[in-house]
């Protein structure tokens, strides 16, 4: 590309980038948006969870338990576990599990649980009505199953020390000998990237998708509607050399979202590692360049569908009804690879679009670089990116869709 051609294409994408981003609602979305999505979801969401988890601990909940006789000390481990307890007899039932009369004090919440409890002889048998989409009724059923556990060990314990045995050698005779935790030879930092293999490659890819729709959109069919794309045809410019600005001026809105989200992750993972919570992903520098490589690699591709999609589109309503659903290329892929075993996987996978750069990012975010798999994924990437600059091209080269309707 000579000097001129060049500067041509960058007069474009910063009429372009200007254009889009002189409303502070759009700003808003490209800077705040991402720069604060995984602290607020790394941060705020497990305060949320200790929040409620805490809620349901100073519950006081009601329950009825309806028995033929309850053992004593049973009894005294349901008071002490924050439930307030009304005895009745059994009902005659085939089944304890049968809710008969009791269906509707459970549903109408008059109770948060019934405990059915029968002794027969040395056997105990047991059944809980609850209704599951009650939290209250649920919090009751767990409180309720970690007393009987609780009561059925010490019960345990009791019957093998009357019958002159050592609980600890009948109980458990296989023991781990030394720390469970010393005999995993994976690193804190493997660890670390393991777990977030799991989830980041998915929220990138959406974001790089999602985040090109808008201004895919506003370049293409938003300039048809408002009449100005013939303007932008009549500059001493080519259609290669438009394409080029518009695909810069949404690959940098995009590239500058997707770049404030990995700072707002770093963030995130520092302040989880500083907790405790996860610890920092150890990743060569050959990782992180290679990730680098396939997040570009895969915003080429995404940026030049989009903006063919978008270009082909008579109105931004059609273009929007066409690009959003089309997400769903993305996030089915992205579902899919989350649960493919990297250990042993064939070498094809990393040849399939969308999956290529998904299982990259996986494996690369685990720190293993794999030469076989790293050409593969690099060569069908960077043939599928041009392919779809080709048919971005195409559709730029087309007058029947360049030109207005108006």
């Amino acid at each position: 590309m000579s000097d001129g051609s060049f500067r041509r294409v960058r007069s474009i994408a910063k009429k372009e980038v200007v254009e889009f981003t002189r409303d502070w609602r759009t700003i808003i979305a490209i800077i705040v948006i991402p720069l604060l999505m995984f602290p607020l979801l790394f941060i705020l969401f497990p305060v949320l969870l200790e929040s409620e988890a805490a809620e349901l601990d100073a519950l006081e909940l009601s329950i009825v338990i309806q028995t033929d006789g309850l053992p004593e000390n049973l009894a005294e481990n349901i008071s002490m576990s924050g439930m307030n307890y009304t005895i009745e007899s059994l009902p005659a039932t085939t089944f304890l599990s049968e809710p008969g009369q009791d269906l509707e004090r459970v549903r109408n919440s008059s109770t948060d649980a019934v405990l059915r409890f029968e002794s027969d002889e040395e056997i105990w048998g047991y059944a809980i009505l609850h209704l599951s989409t009650s939290e209250r009724s649920n919090e009751a059923r767990n409180r309720i199953l970690n007393v009987l556990s609780v009561w059925e060990n010490s019960e345990i314990k009791e019957r093998i020390e009357q019958g002159g045995l050592d609980v600890n050698e009948t109980l458990d005779p296989l023991r781990w000998d030394g720390d469970i935790a010393a005999g995993d030879v994976a690193t804190t930092g493997e660890q670390s990237g393991m777990i977030l293999s799991l989830f980041i490659p998915l929220v990138l890819a959406i974001w790089t998708y999602s985040s090109a729709i808008q201004p895919s959109i506003d370049m293409t069919a938003g300039e048809r509607e408002r009449g100005t794309l013939e303007a932008l045809l009549c500059l001493p410019c080519t259609r290669m050399e438009l394409l080029f600005g518009k695909w810069l001026a949404v690959a940098t809105i995009t590239g500058v979202g997707v770049l404030l989200q990995i700072f707002g992750l770093l963030f995130a993972i520092g302040y989880l590692a500083t907790s405790s919570f996860i610890g920092v992903p150890q990743l060569s520098i050959a990782s992180v360049l290679l990730i680098v490589l396939a997040i570009m690699l895969f915003a080429i591709m995404v940026v030049a569908f989009e903006l063919a999609l978008a270009m082909r589109s008579h109105s931004v309503k059609e273009a929007g009804s066409i690009l959003a659903p089309a997400l769903m290329l993305i996030l089915f892929p992205a579902l899919f690879t989350q649960v493919i075993n990297l250990d042993g996987i064939e070498g094809f996978w990393f040849a399939i679009p969308v999956v290529n750069i998904l299982l990259a990012l996986r494996e690369l975010l685990m720190n293993r670089v794999i030469t076989e798999h790293v050409i593969i994924w690099a060569v069908s990437s960077v043939v599928y990116a041009t392919l779809a600059a080709y048919y971005a091209s195409r559709q730029f080269s087309r007058e029947d869709i360049v030109t207005s309707l108006s």
